[in-house]
Protein backbone atom coordinates (compact mmCIF):
# COMPACT_ATOMS: atom_id res chain seq x y z
CA UNK A 1 0.00 0.00 0.00
CA UNK A 2 1.38 3.37 -0.98
CA UNK A 3 2.06 5.84 1.84
CA UNK A 4 -0.91 8.24 1.70
CA UNK A 5 0.94 10.85 3.79
CA UNK A 6 3.48 11.16 0.98
CA UNK A 7 0.69 11.84 -1.51
CA UNK A 8 -0.86 14.41 0.86
CA UNK A 9 2.51 16.16 1.18
CA UNK A 10 2.85 16.40 -2.60
CA UNK A 11 -0.76 17.57 -2.95
CA UNK A 12 -0.22 20.31 -0.34
CA UNK A 13 3.00 21.45 -2.00
CA UNK A 14 1.26 21.67 -5.36
CA UNK A 15 -2.13 23.08 -4.41
CA UNK A 16 -1.58 24.87 -1.09
CA UNK A 17 -3.72 22.67 1.14
CA UNK A 18 -4.59 19.06 1.82
CA UNK A 19 -6.83 16.88 -0.33
CA UNK A 20 -10.28 16.34 1.14
CA UNK A 21 -10.59 12.78 -0.18
CA UNK A 22 -8.48 10.02 -1.66
CA UNK A 23 -9.36 7.10 -3.93
CA UNK A 24 -7.74 3.94 -5.26
CA UNK A 25 -8.50 1.66 -8.21
CA UNK A 26 -6.47 -1.45 -8.95
CA UNK A 27 -4.74 -2.82 -11.99
CA UNK A 28 -5.50 -6.40 -12.96
CA UNK A 29 -4.11 -9.66 -14.18
CA UNK A 30 -6.20 -11.91 -16.37
CA UNK A 31 -5.82 -15.55 -15.43
CA UNK A 32 -7.33 -16.76 -18.71
CA UNK A 33 -9.60 -15.42 -21.45
CA UNK A 34 -7.45 -13.09 -23.57
CA UNK A 35 -8.70 -10.98 -26.49
CA UNK A 36 -12.16 -12.43 -25.95
CA UNK A 37 -13.72 -9.43 -24.22
CA UNK A 38 -14.33 -7.31 -27.33
CA UNK A 39 -15.62 -10.46 -29.03
CA UNK A 40 -18.40 -11.07 -26.49
CA UNK A 41 -16.59 -13.91 -24.74
CA UNK A 42 -15.67 -14.81 -21.17
CA UNK A 43 -12.73 -13.47 -19.16
CA UNK A 44 -11.37 -14.33 -15.72
CA UNK A 45 -9.39 -11.44 -14.23
CA UNK A 46 -8.55 -10.52 -10.66
CA UNK A 47 -7.50 -7.13 -9.33
CA UNK A 48 -4.02 -6.69 -7.88
CA UNK A 49 -2.67 -4.48 -5.12
CA UNK A 50 -0.91 -2.21 -7.63
CA UNK A 51 -3.07 0.53 -9.07
CA UNK A 52 -3.77 4.25 -9.33
CA UNK A 53 -4.46 6.73 -6.56
CA UNK A 54 -6.32 10.02 -6.88
CA UNK A 55 -6.22 12.81 -4.31
CA UNK A 56 -8.91 15.40 -4.80
CA UNK A 57 -10.27 18.76 -3.58
CA UNK A 58 -12.83 21.14 -5.03
CA UNK A 59 -11.81 24.71 -5.79
CA UNK A 60 -13.77 27.90 -6.43
CA UNK A 61 -11.99 29.25 -9.49
CA UNK A 62 -13.56 27.04 -12.15
CA UNK A 63 -10.33 25.31 -13.12
CA UNK A 64 -9.60 21.61 -13.48
CA UNK A 65 -5.98 21.08 -12.42
CA UNK A 66 -4.34 17.73 -13.09
CA UNK A 67 -0.95 16.58 -11.88
CA UNK A 68 0.69 13.15 -11.90
CA UNK A 69 3.55 12.08 -9.66
CA UNK A 70 4.63 9.70 -12.45
CA UNK A 71 4.52 12.01 -15.46
CA UNK A 72 6.11 15.45 -15.89
CA UNK A 73 3.24 17.07 -17.78
CA UNK A 74 0.59 19.01 -15.84
CA UNK A 75 -2.69 20.43 -17.12
CA UNK A 76 -4.97 23.30 -16.15
CA UNK A 77 -8.27 23.41 -17.99
CA UNK A 78 -11.39 25.55 -17.90
CA UNK A 79 -14.63 23.70 -17.24
CA UNK A 80 -15.56 24.45 -20.87
CA UNK A 81 -12.55 22.44 -22.13
CA UNK A 82 -13.54 19.04 -20.78
CA UNK A 83 -14.57 17.69 -24.18
CA UNK A 84 -11.22 18.41 -25.83
CA UNK A 85 -8.20 16.15 -26.15
CA UNK A 86 -4.77 17.47 -25.26
CA UNK A 87 -1.32 16.49 -26.51
CA UNK A 88 -0.34 14.57 -23.40
CA UNK A 89 -1.51 10.96 -23.31
CA UNK A 90 -2.13 10.41 -19.59
CA UNK A 91 -4.28 13.54 -19.29
CA UNK A 92 -6.60 12.28 -22.02
CA UNK A 93 -7.51 9.25 -19.92
CA UNK A 94 -8.74 11.63 -17.21
CA UNK A 95 -10.43 14.19 -19.46
CA UNK A 96 -12.12 11.34 -21.32
CA UNK A 97 -13.84 10.31 -18.10
CA UNK A 98 -15.00 13.87 -17.40
CA UNK A 99 -16.46 13.88 -20.92
CA UNK A 100 -18.49 10.74 -20.19
CA UNK A 101 -20.04 12.40 -17.13
CA UNK A 102 -20.95 15.38 -19.29
CA UNK A 103 -22.63 13.04 -21.79
CA UNK A 104 -24.73 11.68 -18.93
CA UNK A 105 -25.99 15.18 -18.20
CA UNK A 106 -23.71 15.91 -15.23
CA UNK A 107 -22.59 19.52 -14.95
CA UNK A 108 -19.53 20.43 -12.92
CA UNK A 109 -20.20 23.67 -11.05
CA UNK A 110 -16.86 23.75 -9.22
CA UNK A 111 -13.29 23.47 -10.31
CA UNK A 112 -11.26 20.62 -8.92
CA UNK A 113 -7.64 19.93 -8.02
CA UNK A 114 -6.50 16.34 -8.68
CA UNK A 115 -3.22 14.55 -7.99
CA UNK A 116 -2.60 11.10 -9.44
CA UNK A 117 -0.06 8.48 -8.50
CA UNK A 118 0.27 5.03 -10.00
CA UNK A 119 2.32 2.15 -8.68
CA UNK A 120 1.39 -0.18 -11.55
CA UNK A 121 4.62 -0.83 -13.50
CA UNK A 122 4.25 1.29 -16.65
CA UNK A 123 3.80 -0.60 -19.89
CA UNK A 124 3.55 -3.95 -18.09
CA UNK A 125 0.12 -4.87 -19.46
CA UNK A 126 -1.42 -4.78 -15.97
CA UNK A 127 -4.00 -2.22 -17.01
CA UNK A 128 -2.66 1.05 -15.64
CA UNK A 129 -4.83 2.92 -18.16
CA UNK A 130 -8.05 1.33 -16.87
CA UNK A 131 -6.95 1.99 -13.29
CA UNK A 132 -6.52 5.72 -13.91
CA UNK A 133 -9.84 5.88 -15.76
CA UNK A 134 -11.73 4.04 -13.05
CA UNK A 135 -10.15 5.93 -10.15
CA UNK A 136 -11.14 9.17 -11.90
CA UNK A 137 -14.69 7.91 -12.38
CA UNK A 138 -14.97 6.72 -8.76
CA UNK A 139 -13.56 10.03 -7.49
CA UNK A 140 -15.94 12.16 -9.56
CA UNK A 141 -18.91 9.96 -8.70
CA UNK A 142 -18.20 10.35 -4.99
CA UNK A 143 -17.18 14.01 -5.00
CA UNK A 144 -20.18 15.19 -7.03
CA UNK A 145 -22.60 12.56 -5.63
CA UNK A 146 -23.71 11.54 -9.13
CA UNK A 147 -25.01 8.14 -8.04
CA UNK A 148 -23.69 5.88 -10.80
CA UNK A 149 -23.19 2.23 -9.88
CA UNK A 150 -19.87 0.43 -10.41
CA UNK A 151 -20.79 -1.27 -13.73
CA UNK A 152 -21.83 2.12 -15.15
CA UNK A 153 -18.51 3.65 -14.07
CA UNK A 154 -16.68 0.78 -15.77
CA UNK A 155 -18.58 1.35 -19.02
CA UNK A 156 -17.96 5.10 -18.89
CA UNK A 157 -14.25 4.43 -18.35
CA UNK A 158 -14.19 2.10 -21.35
CA UNK A 159 -15.81 4.79 -23.50
CA UNK A 160 -13.16 7.25 -22.35
CA UNK A 161 -10.44 4.91 -23.63
CA UNK A 162 -12.23 4.43 -26.96
CA UNK A 163 -12.85 8.11 -27.59
CA UNK A 164 -9.89 9.87 -25.97
CA UNK A 165 -7.07 7.29 -26.12
CA UNK A 166 -8.10 5.69 -29.40
CA UNK A 167 -7.88 2.09 -28.15
CA UNK A 168 -10.92 -0.03 -29.02
CA UNK A 169 -10.60 -2.11 -25.85
CA UNK A 170 -13.15 -4.51 -24.46
CA UNK A 171 -14.74 -4.09 -21.05
CA UNK A 172 -12.56 -6.49 -19.04
CA UNK A 173 -9.93 -4.10 -17.67
CA UNK A 174 -12.32 -1.40 -16.51
CA UNK A 175 -14.81 -3.92 -15.13
CA UNK A 176 -12.12 -5.71 -13.12
CA UNK A 177 -10.79 -2.42 -11.75
CA UNK A 178 -14.26 -1.30 -10.72
CA UNK A 179 -15.88 -4.57 -9.61
CA UNK A 180 -13.16 -6.87 -8.26
CA UNK A 181 -13.24 -8.48 -4.82
CA UNK A 182 -10.21 -9.41 -2.75
CA UNK A 183 -9.32 -13.14 -2.83
CA UNK A 184 -11.60 -13.67 -5.81
CA UNK A 185 -11.46 -13.56 -9.60
CA UNK A 186 -14.28 -12.18 -11.73
CA UNK A 187 -15.85 -14.62 -14.18
CA UNK A 188 -17.37 -12.12 -16.61
CA UNK A 189 -19.55 -12.61 -19.64
CA UNK A 190 -18.47 -9.63 -21.73
CA UNK A 191 -21.60 -9.80 -23.88
CA UNK A 192 -24.23 -9.61 -21.14
CA UNK A 193 -21.97 -8.27 -18.32
CA UNK A 194 -23.30 -11.06 -16.09
CA UNK A 195 -20.55 -11.94 -13.64
CA UNK A 196 -19.66 -14.16 -10.73
CA UNK A 197 -17.05 -13.63 -8.01
CA UNK A 198 -15.18 -16.95 -7.85
CA UNK A 199 -13.01 -17.63 -4.78
CA UNK A 200 -9.31 -18.05 -5.58
CA UNK A 201 -8.40 -21.18 -3.65
CA UNK A 202 -4.71 -21.70 -4.33
CA UNK A 203 -3.65 -23.84 -1.39
CA UNK A 204 0.12 -24.25 -1.57
CA UNK A 205 0.44 -22.13 -4.71
CA UNK A 206 1.03 -18.49 -5.59
CA UNK A 207 0.19 -16.37 -8.61
CA UNK A 208 3.46 -14.92 -9.87
CA UNK A 209 3.62 -11.97 -12.27
CA UNK A 210 6.71 -11.89 -14.50
CA UNK A 211 7.36 -8.54 -16.14
CA UNK A 212 9.35 -8.83 -19.35
CA UNK A 213 10.24 -5.13 -19.09
CA UNK A 214 9.54 -4.98 -22.79
CA UNK A 215 6.72 -2.45 -22.61
CA UNK A 216 3.64 -2.92 -24.70
CA UNK A 217 1.74 -0.06 -26.30
CA UNK A 218 -1.81 -0.91 -27.29
CA UNK A 219 -2.39 2.23 -29.31
CA UNK A 220 0.46 1.30 -31.66
CA UNK A 221 -2.27 0.01 -33.99
CA UNK A 222 -1.72 -3.72 -33.57
CA UNK A 223 -4.47 -4.06 -30.95
CA UNK A 224 -6.98 -2.18 -33.08
CA UNK A 225 -5.90 -4.32 -36.05
CA UNK A 226 -6.87 -7.47 -34.15
CA UNK A 227 -10.26 -5.92 -33.33
CA UNK A 228 -10.77 -5.22 -37.03
CA UNK A 229 -9.68 -8.72 -38.07
CA UNK A 230 -12.19 -10.27 -35.69
CA UNK A 231 -14.87 -7.98 -37.07
CA UNK A 232 -14.07 -9.21 -40.58
CA UNK A 233 -14.32 -12.84 -39.44
CA UNK A 234 -17.68 -12.16 -37.82
CA UNK A 235 -19.11 -10.61 -40.98
CA UNK A 236 -18.08 -13.64 -43.04
CA UNK A 237 -19.45 -16.17 -40.55
CA UNK A 238 -22.75 -14.31 -40.22
CA UNK A 239 -23.48 -15.22 -43.84
CA UNK A 240 -23.80 -18.81 -42.62
CA UNK A 241 -24.98 -18.57 -39.01
CA UNK A 242 -27.03 -16.13 -36.92
CA UNK A 243 -24.54 -14.80 -34.36
CA UNK A 244 -23.83 -11.34 -32.96
CA UNK A 245 -20.27 -12.09 -31.80
CA UNK A 246 -17.55 -14.68 -32.39
CA UNK A 247 -17.73 -16.11 -28.89
CA UNK A 248 -21.23 -17.43 -29.54
CA UNK A 249 -19.72 -20.17 -31.68
CA UNK A 250 -18.66 -23.44 -30.06
CA UNK A 251 -15.55 -25.31 -31.22
CA UNK A 252 -17.48 -27.91 -33.24
CA UNK A 253 -19.63 -25.33 -35.02
CA UNK A 254 -16.60 -23.22 -35.85
CA UNK A 255 -14.76 -26.21 -37.29
CA UNK A 256 -17.68 -26.85 -39.63
CA UNK A 257 -17.74 -23.22 -40.79
CA UNK A 258 -14.11 -22.15 -40.78
CA UNK A 259 -13.67 -23.04 -44.47
CA UNK A 260 -15.88 -20.04 -45.31
CA UNK A 261 -13.09 -17.74 -44.10
CA UNK A 262 -10.66 -17.95 -47.00
CA UNK A 263 -8.01 -15.64 -45.52
CA UNK A 264 -5.87 -17.88 -43.26
CA UNK A 265 -4.91 -14.98 -40.96
CA UNK A 266 -8.53 -13.99 -40.34
CA UNK A 267 -9.40 -17.67 -39.81
CA UNK A 268 -6.71 -18.05 -37.15
CA UNK A 269 -7.92 -14.93 -35.31
CA UNK A 270 -11.45 -16.33 -35.13
CA UNK A 271 -10.15 -19.75 -34.07
CA UNK A 272 -8.35 -18.22 -31.10
CA UNK A 273 -11.47 -16.40 -29.90
CA UNK A 274 -13.66 -19.50 -30.13
CA UNK A 275 -11.17 -21.85 -28.49
CA UNK A 276 -10.15 -19.33 -25.82
CA UNK A 277 -13.77 -18.82 -24.81
CA UNK A 278 -14.15 -22.59 -24.36
CA UNK A 279 -10.88 -22.78 -22.40
CA UNK A 280 -12.01 -20.03 -20.06
CA UNK A 281 -15.31 -21.71 -19.20
CA UNK A 282 -13.52 -25.02 -18.56
CA UNK A 283 -10.80 -23.36 -16.49
CA UNK A 284 -13.27 -21.71 -14.13
CA UNK A 285 -14.97 -25.04 -13.55
CA UNK A 286 -11.61 -26.64 -12.78
CA UNK A 287 -10.87 -23.91 -10.25
CA UNK A 288 -14.23 -24.47 -8.55
CA UNK A 289 -13.35 -28.16 -8.31
CA UNK A 290 -9.90 -27.39 -6.92
CA UNK A 291 -8.16 -28.94 -9.94
CA UNK A 292 -5.31 -26.45 -10.29
CA UNK A 293 -3.27 -28.80 -12.45
CA UNK A 294 -5.96 -28.90 -15.15
CA UNK A 295 -6.39 -25.12 -14.83
CA UNK A 296 -2.66 -24.73 -15.46
CA UNK A 297 -2.74 -26.89 -18.57
CA UNK A 298 -5.40 -24.61 -20.04
CA UNK A 299 -3.21 -21.58 -19.26
CA UNK A 300 -0.43 -23.14 -21.33
CA UNK A 301 -2.83 -23.84 -24.20
CA UNK A 302 -4.04 -20.25 -24.02
CA UNK A 303 -0.53 -18.89 -24.44
CA UNK A 304 0.19 -21.13 -27.42
CA UNK A 305 -3.05 -20.00 -29.09
CA UNK A 306 -2.12 -16.38 -28.48
CA UNK A 307 1.28 -17.10 -30.01
CA UNK A 308 0.28 -19.08 -33.10
CA UNK A 309 -3.32 -18.06 -33.88
CA UNK A 310 -3.55 -14.52 -32.53
CA UNK A 311 0.13 -13.55 -32.87
CA UNK A 312 0.33 -11.13 -29.95
CA UNK A 313 3.16 -12.61 -27.90
CA UNK A 314 6.63 -12.00 -29.36
CA UNK A 315 10.12 -13.09 -28.38
CA UNK A 316 10.15 -11.71 -24.84
CA UNK A 317 6.79 -13.12 -23.72
CA UNK A 318 7.49 -16.47 -25.37
CA UNK A 319 10.89 -16.68 -23.69
CA UNK A 320 9.36 -15.93 -20.29
CA UNK A 321 6.71 -18.59 -20.90
CA UNK A 322 9.26 -21.20 -21.99
CA UNK A 323 11.60 -20.52 -19.07
CA UNK A 324 8.72 -20.75 -16.59
CA UNK A 325 7.74 -24.22 -17.77
CA UNK A 326 11.26 -25.51 -17.00
CA UNK A 327 10.67 -24.97 -13.26
CA UNK A 328 9.38 -27.85 -11.20
CA UNK A 329 6.31 -26.68 -9.32
CA UNK A 330 4.90 -24.53 -12.14
CA UNK A 331 1.40 -25.69 -13.05
CA UNK A 332 0.74 -23.17 -15.79
CA UNK A 333 1.90 -19.93 -17.36
CA UNK A 334 0.69 -17.55 -20.04
CA UNK A 335 0.91 -13.97 -21.24
CA UNK A 336 -1.63 -11.68 -19.61
CA UNK A 337 -3.03 -8.47 -21.03
CA UNK A 338 -3.04 -7.16 -24.57
CA UNK A 339 0.33 -8.60 -25.49
CA UNK A 340 3.11 -7.14 -27.64
CA UNK A 341 5.23 -7.06 -24.47
CA UNK A 342 4.19 -6.79 -20.84
CA UNK A 343 3.79 -9.67 -18.39
CA UNK A 344 3.15 -13.34 -17.97
CA UNK A 345 1.19 -14.85 -15.10
CA UNK A 346 2.10 -18.24 -13.64
CA UNK A 347 0.75 -20.57 -10.97
CA UNK A 348 3.78 -21.60 -8.92
CA UNK A 349 4.15 -23.84 -5.87
CA UNK A 350 4.88 -21.66 -2.84
CA UNK A 351 8.15 -23.44 -2.13
CA UNK A 352 9.27 -22.97 -5.77
CA UNK A 353 8.85 -19.19 -5.94
CA UNK A 354 12.49 -18.38 -5.13
CA UNK A 355 13.71 -20.98 -7.62
CA UNK A 356 11.37 -19.55 -10.23
CA UNK A 357 12.58 -15.98 -9.75
CA UNK A 358 16.24 -16.96 -9.80
CA UNK A 359 16.27 -19.39 -12.70
CA UNK A 360 13.60 -17.85 -14.90
CA UNK A 361 15.18 -14.45 -14.35
CA UNK A 362 18.67 -15.61 -15.36
CA UNK A 363 17.42 -17.63 -18.33
CA UNK A 364 15.32 -14.75 -19.60
CA UNK A 365 18.19 -12.25 -19.22
CA UNK A 366 20.55 -14.55 -21.09
CA UNK A 367 18.17 -14.95 -24.03
CA UNK A 368 16.79 -11.41 -24.30
CA UNK A 369 19.35 -9.09 -22.70
CA UNK A 370 16.56 -7.64 -20.55
CA UNK A 371 16.35 -7.70 -16.75
CA UNK A 372 12.90 -8.95 -15.73
CA UNK A 373 10.88 -8.08 -12.62
CA UNK A 374 8.76 -10.44 -10.54
CA UNK A 375 5.82 -9.85 -8.20
CA UNK A 376 3.78 -12.25 -6.12
CA UNK A 377 0.23 -11.15 -6.92
CA UNK A 378 -1.82 -9.92 -3.98
CA UNK A 379 -5.50 -9.51 -4.82
CA UNK A 380 -7.47 -6.34 -4.18
CA UNK A 381 -10.98 -4.94 -4.04
CA UNK A 382 -12.18 -2.73 -6.87
CA UNK A 383 -12.19 1.06 -7.00
CA UNK A 384 -13.04 2.74 -3.71
CA UNK A 385 -12.60 5.75 -1.47
CA UNK A 386 -9.69 5.28 0.93
CA UNK A 387 -10.22 8.37 3.14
Amino acid sequence: MTDISRLQKTFTEKYGGEATAGFFSPGRINLIGEHTDYNGGFVFPCAISFGNYCMIRKNDDGKIRLKSMNMPFEAELDLSELNQKVDQEWVNYVIGVFAQFLKKGIRFNHGIDMLFYGDVPAGAGLSSSAAIEVVTAVALNDTYQTGFDAPSLALMSQKAEHEFAGVQCGIMDQFASAMAKKDHAVFLNCDSLAFEQVPLRLDGYKILISNTNSPHKLDSGLYNQRVSECGNALQILRQSVDISNLAQLGNTEFESLQHTITDPVIRRRAKHVVTETERTKKAVNYLREGNLRAFGELMKASHLSLKHDYEVTGHELDTMFEEALKIEGVLGSRMTGGGFGGCTVSIVASDAVDDFIGNVGSGYLRKTGLEPSFYVAETSDGGKRIF
